[in-house]
């Protein structure tokens, strides 16, 4: 498919053309770093199921994204989708990255 301007993507869009979407997924004005980026800030607007997170963040880190670029997503999206939203969504993302949460929890309280 030729590149269409953003006008009639935007169009095909609005009234639901499935040939048009179906050959767009994949493909994207957007550098594939950033389209996993705003992908990984979706999950957390939708509250995505934990196993996305993970897919996500390994195709955000293959990309290119570090992984303070993609912690930067949760704190970018907290004014669209709220702060109860993304702690919801950390400990997911953070297993996605190979960090686990409740760990380092159970750390910072036998330090005390």
């Amino acid at each position: 498919m030729s590149q269409v301007d953003y006008t009639e993507r935007l169009r095909r869009l609005a009234i639901n053309d499935t040939r048009f979407v179906e050959h767009r997924v994949e493909s994207s004005e957007l550098d594939p770093k950033t389209l996993a980026l705003v992908r990984l800030a979706a999950l957390v607007a939708v509250g995505g199921a934990v196993p996305s997170y993970g897919a996500q963040a390994d195709a955000a880190v293959s990309a290119g994204a570090t992984a303070a670029e993609i912690v930067d997503v949760l704190i970018g999206v907290i004014p669209v989708v709220g702060l109860p939203s993304v702690v919801a969504a950390a400990p997911n993302l953070a297993l996605g990255l190979g960090y686990d949460t409740d760990d380092a929890l159970e750390e910072r309280t036998d330090e005390a």
